[in-house]
């Protein structure tokens, strides 16, 4: 077995190195295959590339677009028009990505192939990671992974996160064993539809084989806070099921009962190992007291990520965290060939198979709003130091398509650029997969300021992590006196809710993993001493502008000690998961 992991490990690392040896060479080669699989399709022949592969009919006839630019397209998709719209090849599903400016979720169409490509990175993620971490193979992961709902379109298609069609798929539910690939928590678990059925399911697991367990991980580091957070509310029903080896009678997912029913066992040693840790005052250092083996947590630290770093230091006793893949619903991209590096200095190697790379230069300017310049870079000729936003052409028909991603080139692996990533373009506020920017906050204050019978002189916001589940504060100061009236502000709170998008709304109404809104209210003057604290470290008054969102603790200790009320949204908005198309 030994010997087939290192030989199966030695040619992953081999593939690595070819892909990024000629890196503009496979470029072009995946440009062409891309232009002539698709070539008969409406999108391309409105280009009249009259079946042209290379580069330089590309770029000067295709444009670049944003979602909104293909949406019609992408609707005659999703509403049953099979002909060869955007991929020569059928569309296989939709891949739902963050909102819309309508606050809907963006539909990424996919096709089946595609998993192919994906599967190849995901081959390669432990290979990289045995180099820096011996003897994974001989322990399990705990990893906490959770399905979302799904819904079809009026053509029959479904639409549904990227993650959670993975989930679904053959090519997760019928793996082939991997020793490096090992999980406490089985499919059924993973699997279930209800996410508190499922964590608890997941969590009992890793329990019980809390002494096999290597790594513990989720996809974002708010999910894994959330997890731990989980545990801290339900360790005594965990405990009492693990002393008595019967299962919780809540359970209502019968798949997942039949399922747990084998793994459950009476373990009265383990039940007072769990009491004993959990009643503890202090939960530092939790995750390597209950799980000592543990030798790194795998989740995304990068980007919003970065917030719950300190939690997971406090909950981990200062575990590496691996970032280890960068990929989106419109496209899987690269992986982090150092996975053990600091979280700030993570960087990525877009591996050249996998689509058709060019870069937007973006700078800046204009008071700190970055914004793209000039013409788009191939892959191979971005500049180590500068930052670009990501454009992609997909073998799914997706077309020199920005992403929204903002990267800063650290280096080369052999001729592969690698790229830290910066941040989603124009998103203020995030908790976990919500991304919510900058217009649609606007739009969610001027609609709950209608409730009020004075007006909001300032806002800004801030995405507040130390609590789990995480949730957005907006700081509010009002016009004059007086203040208003019981239960009002809570609605202010209730109706920005209801104005934010779809993920938004499904993260409070459904999945739990964001807490309710709150508006904090803030004492007459309090932006004027905003501003003058800006000023005071160098900014300057002609161009200064109130921030949207704020991440600078002093800034945040500043309007906190202005606070003069807070106030939570009193339910969850309405989310429809069936809502069509």
């Amino acid at each position: 077995m030994a010997a087939d992991s290192t030989s199966v490990n030695a040619k992953a690392l081999q593939f690595i190195e070819e892909m990024t040896r000629n890196v503009d060479g496979i470029q072009e080669h995946v440009l062409a295959q891309i232009l002539s699989q698709n070539s008969e399709t409406e999108y391309l022949k409105g280009f009249h590339l009259a079946g042209a592969t290379h580069r330089e009919a590309f770029k000067s006839k295709i444009p670049i677009v944003a979602y909104e630019d293909i949406q019609p397209l992408i609707q005659r998709i999703a509403n049953g028009d099979r002909s060869p719209i955007l991929s020569a090849r059928p569309i296989s599903e939709f891949l739902t990505s963050s909102g819309t400016s309508a606050g809907e979720r963006k539909l990424m169409p996919t096709i089946s192939e595609e998993w192919d490509r994906r599967r190849i990175l995901y081959s390669l993620l432990m290979p990289v990671m045995d180099q820096y971490v011996k003897g994974l193979d001989k322990g399990k992961g705990l990893y906490f992974y959770f399905i979302k709902s799904e819904t079809k379109t009026p053509g029959g298609l479904l639409a549904r996160p990227v993650l959670t069609s993975y989930y679904k798929s053959d090519i997760f539910k019928n793996r082939p064993y991997d020793p490096f690939s090992v999980y406490t928590s089985p499919n059924e678990a993973i699997l279930c539809e209800d996410s508190s059925q499922s964590m608890y399911a997941q969590m009992l697991c890793g329990l019980y084989e809390r002494e096999k367990v290597f790594r513990v991980g989720a996809v974002f580091a708010s999910g894994l806070t959330r997890s731990i957070r989980f545990l801290q509310l339900n360790w005594k029903q965990l405990a009492h099921d693990i002393r008595t080896g019967s299962l919780n009678p809540k359970f209502t997912d019968n798949s997942l009962r039949d399922c747990m029913t084998r793994i459950l066992r009476p373990d009265p040693e383990l039940a007072d190992f769990i009491t004993r840790e959990c009643e503890e005052d202090s939960w530092e250092g939790i995750i390597k007291r209950i799980w000592p083996n543990t030798k790194y947590l795998d989740v995304i630290v990068t980007g919003a990520m970065a917030q719950y770093i300190p939690t997971l230091d406090y909950y981990s006793g200062g575990l590496p965290k691996a970032c280890t893949m960068y990929a989106s619903s419109e496209c899987y991209f690269g992986l982090n060939l150092k996975p053990m590096c600091d979280p700030s200095e993570v960087s990525y190697t877009i591996m050249p198979n996998m689509a058709y790379f060019e870069f937007l230069p973006h700078t800046n300017s204009d008071g700190g709003k970055g914004k793209g310049e000039g013409e788009l870079l191939d892959l191979a000729a971005v500049e180590v130091g500068k930052e670009y936003e990501l454009v992609v052409t997909t073998y799914a028909g997706l077309c020199r398509y920005r992403v929204g991603d903002i990267l800063r080139v650290t280096g080369f692996h052999n001729s592969a650029p690698q790229f830290r990533f910066v941040r989603r373009k124009n998103v203020l506020l995030s908790i976990e997969s919500d991304k919510t920017d900058e217009a649609e906050l606007q739009a969610a204050v001027e609609k709950a300021s209608k409730l009020l019978s004075t007006s909001v002189v300032e806002y800004t916001s801030y995405a507040e992590t130390k609590t789990v589940p995480g949730h957005y504060v907006i700081y509010w100061e009002l016009m004059g006196e007086p203040l208003p009236g019981e239960g009002v502000l809570e609605r202010c709170c209730l109706a920005m809710e209801e104005e934010f998008n779809a993920v938004y709304r499904q993260g409070r109404a459904a999945d739990g993993s964001i807490g309710p809104l709150e508006i904090r209210l803030v004492r007459s003057g309090t932006f004027e001493e905003l501003m003058d604290y800006a000023l005071s470290k160098g900014a300057s008054i002609n161009q200064y502008k109130v921030p949207r969102c704020v991440t600078s603790s002093p800034i945040v200790e500043l309007l906190d000690s202005r606070v003069v009320s807070t106030h939570f949204s009193p339910a969850s908005p309405h989310w429809n998961p069936d809502r069509r198309f």
